[in-house]
């Protein structure tokens, strides 16, 4: 009875066995996919090596002097990218950055996907289809004062103090536009310094900014407070929009643990 069952239990355990080898392989050919990760950013607002603080004096490299009293911005559309060309659009990263709220300065990109990023770039200002999208919410609310009417759409920077240099006195600038001539919609890629950010699911990098108030007025346009101490729109704008292009943000440093 035994030597008549012995083919058959061969049989199965060669079945078994088979069985086993396939699907070990199954798993090595289809791995679970990697799980998406995060980039915190972190801003830092000076003006030239000093800390920016509300009503200092400060100067210009042109020597105006200037106090600051409201200082805030939109930042949008970030983007990071890879070695090998491909990059990731983080859906839906509109934020407004406020010196008045010291939270608004740190934030938080979720679901990127899984790799290593060796760019980060991102817009000065709000893209022009937000800008003509009707009523929004969350950092695109109009209730943010950051919007003029639904024809000239977002101010996408705005400051405001006083200089000596002024004729009143008073500094206003509000940078927003978006239709040429006059559009100040700006993208940044700022250098990372060579670090390579790596985003996983057990990581925690973050990307550490300084923003310049000083090189709103200087760069490819000098500005003087005495001619142009009050800018809505337009081509003064442009100016300014070029100068923050040129160099309004840096990476200060970046984390990869």
């Amino acid at each position: 009875m035994f030597l008549r069952s012995f083919p058959l239990l061969c049989l199965l355990a060669f079945a078994s066995f088979f069985t086993a080898c396939t699907d070990d392989t199954d798993t090595n050919l289809n791995p679970a996919p990697s799980q998406p990760g995060t980039l915190d950013v972190e801003i830092d607002h000076v003006a030239g090596t000093e800390p920016l603080a509300f009503n200092t004096t400060y100067t210009t490299a042109a020597g105006d002097k200037f106090t600051v009293s409201r200082f805030k911005y939109y930042l949008s559309n970030f983007t990071l990218g890879k070695t090998d060309g491909s990059s990731y659009l983080v859906p839906e990263s509109y934020f407004l950055v406020d010196e008045a709220d010291p939270e608004s300065k740190f934030f938080t990109l979720a679901d990127i996907p899984s790799g290593d990023y060796t760019s980060l770039s991102f817009t000065i200002g709000v893209d022009s289809t937000r800008n003509v999208s009707g009523a929004q919410t969350g950092a695109l609310d109009p209730i943010n004062n950051m919007f003029w009417t639904w024809d000239s759409g977002y101010i996408f920077t705005k400051l405001e103090g006083t200089s000596p240099q002024a004729p009143n006195q008073a500094l206003v600038f509000h940078i927003g536009g978006f239709k040429k001539p006059n559009n100040t919609i700006r993208s940044v890629s700022p250098t990372l310094r060579g670090v390579t950010i790596p985003i996983r699911k057990d990581r925690n990098p973050a990307v550490h900014l300084k923003a310049d108030v000083l090189r709103l007025f200087t760069g490819p346009n000098t500005i003087r407070f005495a001619t142009t101490p009050n800018v809505m729109g337009g081509a003064d704008a442009v100016k300014i929009a070029d100068n923050q292009r040129a160099g309004f943000f840096t990476v200060d440093h970046v984390h990869t643990n």
